[in-house]
């Protein structure tokens, strides 16, 4: 499998890429500026720069040739709303479009937890939630690809302990390094296809999670 990784240079993006790579999986590390290739470089791991304001036809030359696509892109808190828009919302969007122009079929969204659920956002960045809404939206009724979209709670930057809750969140925290090994797992796991994954750090392996706890998952 050939992955491209879009948002690379995110943590969760590093992360993914490293993960990817020490797995013996052919990754490409998808980033904005030219500054950010020493990072992957120094691990061996191929980049290319992929910009999330231009037009997905563009986007769909860079991605040809890929089997997946992993969407871990984000404006970040120091931006303001419209690069929310334009980067979290508009971005995944057009990156789904490439993806289907690149004749891509596997794509990996990174999304919130109870980005579904209005009642559930947190006001403070409700922007970010509303981004996150309609991308899921988007790529759940308005394409064809084979989506897989994670839902991570609180991000920590604690050392991942490899296990999961995947059922009957109400809230939680989960380590960036498990996110980005459930994002990793998930794209070699049948089970996790047109599926939506609530997660936070729990008692159940992140693989056998993903393999048996999805039955009744949306």
């Amino acid at each position: 499998m050939k992955v491209f990784v879009i948002g690379a240079n995110g943590h969760i993006g590093r992360l993914i890429s490293e993960q990817l790579a020490s797995a013996g999986v052919s990754v490409v590390a998808g980033i904005r500026k030219p500054e950010q290739a020493a990072f992957f470089e120094d691990r061996q791991i191929k980049t290319a720069h992929i910009d999330l304001l231009g037009r997905p036809e563009e986007m769909g030359v860079t991605l040809d040739g890929f089997d997946a696509v992993i969407f871990t892109a984000g404006s970040g808190g120091k931006t303001g709303d419209d690069m929310t828009l334009l980067i979290d919302l508009d971005g995944a969007v057009k990156s789904m479009q490439a993806a289907q122009i690149a004749g891509i079929k596997r794509f990996v969204l990174v999304s919130a937890l109870f980005a579904e659920n209005r009642n559930r956002w947190s006001e403070a960045i409700k922007p970010y939630y509303a981004a996150k809404f309609y991308a899921d939206e988007w790529l759940r009724y308005r394409t064809n690809l084979d989506y897989t979209i994670i839902e991570p709670g609180a991000l920590t930057f604690d050392a991942g302990v490899g296990k999961i809750e995947t059922a009957g969140i109400e809230g939680g925290s989960i380590a960036r390094e498990d996110v980005a090994s459930a994002v990793v797992a998930s794209l070699s796991e049948p089970a996790t296809i047109k599926k939506t994954i609530s997660m936070v750090t729990g008692e159940t392996p992140i693989a056998e999670a993903l393999k048996k706890e999805l039955n009744d998952l949306v």
